[in-house]
């Protein structure tokens, strides 16, 4: 058999349905909003993710005393923010039978929550539940983020004390150590402006954003008003390679990396609800899209951003997939230079990636990113006409992740 047509019947493979899949019946996010001055600025994590949550189900027409387990992605919060994610579920009105966690692995977050409800229902211990991530990057910033102190017994070992390196210079050393120059950095990233503002200035992105009514106070005359939180309030049009030139590195005096080609500071929450696919049918749910695979893959910590450059081939092969089998990927943009090498190292075509902009134009809110990234696949998948897509992101500390997902819209 030819290598074309054993990859065309793994394909066929990846798209058949079978009772035992794990189904997407819902995927939603927020507008992902500014840090500190965008629209969730005065609004708590814990109502963000009760607001995705809450439309999770009743987009669904699910009533919520079937869904069994929750995973919540969040990364900066004291203790995970346990407490506050089961608040969220309950006021979202899902009953006390519900159980919930939080997970924290650094940017893939929400992934590793939709990958954990996921691998519960392959096991059959659930038959439903809700992968999802949530991030108040204004809040998340307070006293408790402050640095610990270290073991220095530990520290004594390079690896381990390399992963405490500000995420700005682990950019520097992919730019530098992999010669990813700074004028590709800045076309890379105008790139992601103009397709997310293309994206939005056409409505594309409304499918997926659950509108949201927020309390905002403003700063001047802290008088607090209520507005409608519908779109990302991070893109800007007009961005372009020369524009970013101008700006100042942020890490080094000698760096590459600037506030224009690394990921937005930013506030936001998205939900994906999963079901066994006999269950969905039983109950005659929507089933938008299934979850085929997802890998984690550790690299060098003070590289970290390369990671999706080796969860990505290692996905392909759990899923026995090639390149060509994959209609487009999501890859998170932490920063252009850790973005723009993967795709090179993986000779990924630029139309196939990042279809509407991603971190850089839209944010990234670390622990809402990975599910948030769904809801964008699925969406992308409907509007084009296309079927199997890649998530993937790299986490500091040095790691990669990545999934498989088919539409069925």
């Amino acid at each position: 058999m030819s290598t074309q047509s054993s990859s065309s019947s793994a394909r066929a493979r990846v798209l058949e349905k079978h009772d035992d899949d794990v189904v997407i019946v819902t995927a939603v996010r927020t507008a992902i909003t500014k840090a500190r001055k965008g629209g969730f600025k005065d609004t708590h994590p814990e109502l963000l993710l009760s607001h995705v949550l809450r439309a999770a189900y009743t987009q669904a027409g699910l009533d919520p005393a079937l869904v069994e387990d929750i995973s919540v992605g969040n990364v900066l919060p004291a203790g995970g923010g346990a407490n506050a994610a089961r608040m969220a579920a309950l006021h979202a009105g899902i009953p006390v039978t519900a159980s919930i966690n939080t997970v924290n692995r650094q940017c893939s977050s929400g992934l590793t929550a939709v990958n954990q409800i996921a691998n519960e229902i392959k096991a059959g211990e659930i038959e439903i539940g809700i992968g999802a991530g949530v991030e108040s990057m204004t809040m998340g910033y307070g006293p408790q983020s402050i640095p610990a102190e270290y073991s220095p017994e530990v520290l004594t070992n390079p690896l381990a004390e390399e992963c405490l390196l500000p995420m700005g210079l682990t950019s520097e050393n992919v730019a530098s150590d992999f010669n990813v120059s700074r004028a590709d950095q800045d076309a890379f990233s105008a790139a992601s402006f103009q397709k997310a503002a293309a994206a939005a200035k056409a409505g594309k992105f409304k499918p997926e954003i659950l509108p949201v009514k927020a309390k905002v106070t403003d700063p001047k005359t802290e008088k607090e008003v209520e507005i409608l939180v519908d779109h990302d309030d991070g893109v800007r049009d007009g961005v372009t390679k020369e524009s970013l030139a101008k700006l100042k590195p942020a890490f080094s005096k000698t760096g590459s990396t600037h506030a224009g080609n690394a990921s937005q500071v930013s506030d936001g929450a998205a939900a994906v609800l999963l079901a066994r696919r006999s269950t969905a049918k039983r109950l005659g749910l929507p089933i938008v899209g299934k979850f085929v695979t997802a890998v984690t893959a550790g690299v060098p910590p003070r590289i970290m951003g390369v990671g999706p450059a080796y969860a990505i081939p290692k996905v392909l092969e759990k899923a026995g997939l090639s390149p060509s089998d994959i209609d487009f990927y999501e890859i998170n943009e932490a920063f252009a230079s850790q973005a723009l090498y993967c795709v090179r190292k993986l000779a990924i075509p630029d139309e196939k990636v990042n279809i509407h902009g991603g971190a850089i134009a839209i944010g990234h809110p670390l622990g809402c990113t990975g599910a948030r990234q769904v809801a964008t696949g699925l969406n992308i998948a409907k509007q084009y006409g296309k079927r199997v897509f890649i998530t993937s992101m790299c986490i500091g500390s040095g790691m990669g992740m990545a999934a498989v997902f088919v539409s069925e819209h």
